[in-house]
């Protein structure tokens, strides 16, 4: 069967008021804000965008915990790195320290000996 072609200017404006009639009759027959199933429709997304609401508000939540146990283990971690930094500051003084005491004792150590053996010479 072939399509039937209108083409024609009352042609298009009666299919247009056709369109808009059956466009006014689906409106009228849709259901008024007072029908039970609107009602029902409405309670249902109202519970939905409370429970959308709830979701975010305990994934922020979350999110500001993670947070806080990040900076806590970030300030652990900072105060580990303190503590080591200083140890090994301190050791490196101490060892210094060590070696200029060694240093000073070698030193007093040959004048010692050097004296020695001016004496010795003088006591020949």
């Amino acid at each position: 069967m072939k399509k039937q072609v209108r083409t024609t200017f009352t042609d298009r404006r009666e299919d247009a008021m056709e369109a808009k009639k059956k466009l006014l009759e689906k409106l009228k027959a849709a259901p008024k804000a007072d029908d039970p199933e609107v009602i029902a429709r409405r309670a249902e997304r109202e519970a939905l965008v409370k429970a959308r609401e709830i979701r975010h508000a305990e994934r922020v939540r979350l999110k500001i915990e993670e947070e806080e146990r990040q900076a806590v283990v970030a300030a652990a971690e900072a105060e580990a790195a303190y503590a080591a930094e200083h140890a090994e500051r301190l050791a490196r003084e101490a060892d210094e320290k060590a070696r200029a005491e060694r240093a000073v004792a070698d030193m007093a150590a040959m004048k010692e000996k050097r004296d020695k053996r001016y004496a010795a010479r003088k006591a020949r």
